[in-house]
């Protein structure tokens, strides 16, 4: 499609469907629509593709009506599935309802208006808040992923690397006890980053790798954990 105006028959047809009359171009909108004995009008703006100013345009709309509507052709590609589960999961946090034109020439409308409840993910808050507390000190600036990403469990290899490189090869729960990571030996038996080497049962080296990580996470590890509240 490469009109507006090709999506405003299909659109049209879905609501003369339901009972509305509709009209083109009323106002600031794309399309109004009424149904006999409603007093709140169905507004439907069309656009070739989703952009925020859309969706800026379409909540500026909900201080007419409660029902608005946003379409756009059905997007085709690798991506598409994606950008129909994204966009769709826009709309309904900003209670606005979304069609999608068809090669064909059918609309399909994917959700309707309606006032947003999400239901919280406990076991997604729960991990947040354990990274939160396990994290020693601020080590990532918010925004900033060119370097890499502090996490606690990064952190907790750094720990292990520095006390290899001042004490050599060690056992793990030495340097458990030691550093106070209790996971120590896991985190040097799985070699998430490949900075150790097992050298005997339970005892593990700092290699050139390793070495190399504690150069380049200097600094993002020495704090000591916050208190969990």
């Amino acid at each position: 499609m490469k009109r507006e105006s090709e999506l405003y028959g299909p659109v049209k047809a879905v609501l003369e469907a339901q009972g509305y009359r509709v009209k083109g171009e009323v106002g600031a909108a794309d399309l109004v629509a009424l149904r006999e004995g409603d007093d709140m009008p169905v507004i439907v703006e069309l656009k070739l593709r989703i952009t925020l100013s859309l969706y800026h345009q379409a909540c500026a709309r909900l201080r007419i009506t409660d029902h608005v509507y946003i379409a756009v052709p059905k997007p085709s590609g690798r991506t598409a599935r994606r950008a129909l589960k994204d966009n769709l999961a826009m709309c309904r946090r900003l209670a606005l309802g979304f069609i999608v034109v068809l090669p064909d020439g059918r609309a399909e409308v994917l959700c309707d208006p309606a006032p947003y409840a999400p239901r919280k993910d406990k076991r997604k808050a729960a991990r947040l808040l354990r990274e939160f507390h396990a994290l020693r000190g601020d080590p990532n600036e918010g925004g900033a992923t060119r370097h890499g990403i502090v996490t606690a469990y990064r952190q907790d290899a750094l720990v292990c690397a520095a006390h290899l490189l001042e004490h050599g090869a060690s056992r793990g729960r030495d340097v458990a006890k030691a550093t106070g990571i209790t996971r120590a030996t896991t985190v040097m038996r799985d070699n998430h980053y490949g900075w150790f080497d097992k050298v005997a049962t339970g005892v593990y080296a700092l290699n050139d790798a390793g070495r190399a990580g504690l150069v380049h996470w200097a600094g993002s590890w020495e704090a000591e954990p916050a208190a969990a509240d």
